[in-house]
């Protein structure tokens, strides 16, 4: 669709989006190819006493493993030794037994230092609890070890190892928010620099955003997006039945110019009343009158299946779209045409899902089924972009384009996916012959705003920031009611002038156009976060959430919400108070 969104291929590198709401001291940068890339590195002194999997396994303030002299030299008279002396005592003791395994021993010696231990010596009492954690946590003891780990905390709030064994522990027990907070706080003082704070938070994250959208999405109430955005989804099939103005045949029932009356479908078909009101643009109506076909058993029963099923993946509804969708692609008398979109349709909608196999299967059934049909192979090389097969991808477009020649999506898509490759393998020359071809594509096909959009993408990934702009100047010219593209003129405001206020203006512009896109609420809020404005970010995450189209989408969705809903926790809790843009 025009201005989309930038393509994210799921193999791509870099860390999970939801970053972007936690990230801080970073600039802001956004577009295709510009991800932030998770610092791996470790010293040789990081590594030191670190099992296999780089988590620090012993207690803090391990002694030796070699032992220095016989118990009895070692030990003074317990008379002449202060609290405090003792208390480090039975801490080295129980270090050697937490080596040997031996942790009720080792639970015994911290116990008996955290008793030891003078109230006033915060530093110590904090260390000797998050020792006996330590050893809870390797005989399982979850409840124990968050219980330690909070006297820990309690006394040094920003106690790395106790705050990141409090959140694995936490997990354990399903306490999803509150693990959430303790990690984030752990990502914040550790600068996003630990690979394992960082997975712990991005598998938090992706839980509780698909437990939050699995119950949102299956209560929520299906709405109609805009119609720029209908009008996009259908400009991108140009062999669809469906989606054709009204034929002559089609209006053989409408009243007679002689009579003085307005011209309007009379006839009982359902699905015929259904294409005028698309004409009208009253898409309200549409699934209402394609039902009155379906249920009559009417001429058009398989045109309006596919109609309503089309709509209901508008709304967000693949529950109701696929039966329809399924119905017509069984239909084995039925037109060539209509399956092959069916099974176009609910291919996307598998990858929606998160189902490639299943999308693979379908859009190779629609090839097999209508060879001829451009539209498979321009969607079916989309979906070879998100799945990272870029040569594959180039195929399908170049099939497409044999097929139907003056298919400018298909030929901006086609040189995206070169871009891409080139960009991606980084090959200087290819990447140059990429641009080039955009360069021709926006020259022969003028008309077309996904060329300029896409062109612009690849312009800013190599930093032609100020050509890119006008592209996207382009694009708004040529349709001015694409929300989409303002976000994206927004957001290369701020990667190229560093230009906040005007980079909001022009997002905030994007949601005046259309209301309905959740694109912009989301980069919006994404914004926010990052300028320190949380519940404002929040606020926008929220609203974005109740756009979403599919239960992907809006898990994604609540994962941005909670991970700056969770920073907000950490800076009232902590006093954590990040850089701001």
């Amino acid at each position: 669709m025009a201005a989309s969104k930038p393509v994210e291929p799921q193999a791509a590198a870099g860390l999970p989006r939801w970053q972007l709401a936690l990230l801080v001291g970073a600039p802001l940068v956004l577009g295709v190819g510009a991800v932030y890339l998770w610092n791996r590195s470790r010293s040789k002194k990081e590594r030191q006493g670190k099992g296999l999997d780089g988590e620090r396994k012993t207690p803090e303030g391990s002694a030796s493993p070699v032992q220095q002299g016989q118990d009895g030299a070692a030990v003074r008279e317990l008379e002449n030794m202060s609290p405090l002396e003792r208390a480090q005592g039975a801490k080295n003791k129980g270090n050697k037994y937490f080596k040997a395994g031996k942790y009720d021993l080792a639970i015994h010696c911290y116990t008996e230092a955290i008793s030891f231990c003078p109230t006033e010596k915060m530093a110590d009492l904090s260390t000797f609890y998050q020792n006996r954690a330590a050893a809870y946590e390797q005989q399982m003891k979850w409840t124990e070890v968050v219980h330690d780990c909070c006297q820990a905390v309690d006394k040094n709030p920003r106690y790395i190892k106790a705050l990141f064994r409090r959140a694995k522990a936490l997990e354990r027990l399903d306490r999803k928010k509150e693990c959430l907070e303790d990690v984030t706080a752990v990502c914040i003082l550790e600068s996003f620099q630990n690979q394992q704070s960082m997975l712990l938070a991005d598998k938090v994250l992706k839980s509780l955003g698909k437990e939050k959208a699995k119950d949102k999405y299956k209560n929520r109430e299906p709405l109609m997006p805009s119609p720029q955005f209908i009008k996009s989804y259908f400009s991108s099939f140009t062999d669809d039945i469906i989606s054709q103005p009204l034929q002559e045949g089609e209006k053989k029932d409408e009243d007679k110019d002689k009579e003085g009356e307005a011209a309007e479908v009379t006839a009982s078909s359902g699905y015929l009343k259904a294409k005028q009101y698309m004409e009208e643009e009253n898409y309200d109506k549409i699934v209402s009158e394609c039902t009155k076909e379906v249920d009559s058993a009417g001429r058009y029963t398989t045109e309006a299946l596919l109609l309503r099923a089309t709509f209901y993946l508008l709304i967000g509804n693949a529950n109701a779209a696929q039966p329809d969708l399924d119905r017509v692609i069984n239909m084995q008398d039925a037109s060539v045409k209509l399956r092959a979109n069916a099974l176009i349709k609910r291919g996307s909608m598998y990858m929606q899902q998160q189902q490639p196999m299943l999308s693979t299967q379908d859009f190779n059934m629609a090839a097999d089924i209508d060879p001829r049909n451009p539209d498979v192979y321009h969607h079916r090389g989309q979906l070879k972009i998100l799945l990272d097969q870029v040569e594959e991808a180039v195929g399908d477009f170049d099939e497409c384009i044999l097929l139907r020649p003056d298919s400018a999506l298909a030929q901006a898509q086609k040189c995206f996916a070169l871009y891409r490759q080139a960009y991606t393998g980084n090959n200087g020359s290819q990447v140059q012959t990429a641009m080039d071809a955009f360069e021709d594509v926006v020259h022969r096909f003028p008309r077309c705003a996904e060329g300029y959009a896409l062109y612009a993408q690849a312009l800013t990934d190599q930093q032609q920031f100020g050509k890119a702009d006008e592209m996207y100047d382009k694009c708004i010219e040529l349709e001015q009611d694409n929300a989409t593209t303002y976000v994206h003129k927004g957001l290369l405001q701020l990667q190229w002038k560093q230009d906040v206020d005007l980079g909001l203006e022009l997002i905030s512009k994007a949601i005046e156009i259309d209301n309905k896109c959740d694109f912009a609420y989301e980069t919006m809020g994404t914004i926010e976060v990052q300028r320190g404005n949380l519940d404002k970010a929040i606020d926008m995450f929220n609203k974005a959430i109740n756009l979403a189209k599919s239960e992907m989408e809006m898990a994604h969705l609540y994962s941005l919400c909670d991970a700056a809903y969770a920073q907000t926790e950490v800076a009232r809790k902590y006093g954590l108070k990040p850089p701001t843009l």
